[in-house]
């Protein structure tokens, strides 16, 4: 059963700037902004933003699992690039909640670094989901404090794909961030 992230500061302030994220990434004129996953299908590509942004104003990452779980949003197969050259591969049982959560999570930790940098403060790294067997990448990150403004614009500026700085550090991670004083 799927277990969603708790987000500690998810509230009407963190979703506004949630919002205004997404916003920013749909008037880019980059073609990878808003993030489209390759396992999406076409109807879900069209559908994809509208049902991110639903989440984002009233719901979260089970939320969004949920509608994309609930059929049309994703191919059956995908494209996966080996050192060998690329093949034809399943999409993962796992890829509702694991797009969803890694999608939720990053316009969450953009927004909150956005609260922070504004009080002058750092982020904190913490485990927003329990894990019987953490990776050793998010043993490392649990606890610290990072620069909101560094890992704002890491996540910019890498929509999608494993951030420069680690955060969140790659699918499933179970980690996420959250405002200092809220501890």
């Amino acid at each position: 059963m799927y277990m969603p992230l708790h987000y500690f500061d998810l509230t009407p302030e963190t979703r506004g700037f949630m919002a205004a994220e997404l916003d920013l990434d749909i008037a880019s004129p980059e073609d990878d902004r808003p993030y489209l996953s390759n396992f999406l299908s076409d109807a879900g590509k069209q559908r994809w933003v509208s049902e991110l942004r639903r989440a984002i104003d009233s719901g979260d990452d089970r939320s969004l699992a949920g509608e994309i779980a609930g059929g049309g949003f994703l191919n059956s197969h995908y494209i996966q690039n080996r050192k060998t050259g690329p093949v034809q591969a399943k999409i993962p049982i796992t890829a509702p909640e694991t797009l969803a959560e890694g999608e939720f999570n990053r316009y969450y930790i953009r927004a909150i670094c956005i609260q922070a940098a504004a009080r002058g403060e750092e982020i904190l790294v913490y485990r927003a989901r329990s894990s019987s067997s953490p990776r050793a990448e998010s043993i490392r990150l649990e606890g610290a404090t990072l620069d909101p403004q560094s890992v704002l614009a890491d996540l910019r500026t890498n929509p999608g794909i494993d951030s420069a700085l680690g955060l969140p550090p790659g699918p499933n991670s179970g980690l996420s961030a959250r405002l200092i004083a809220s501890n």
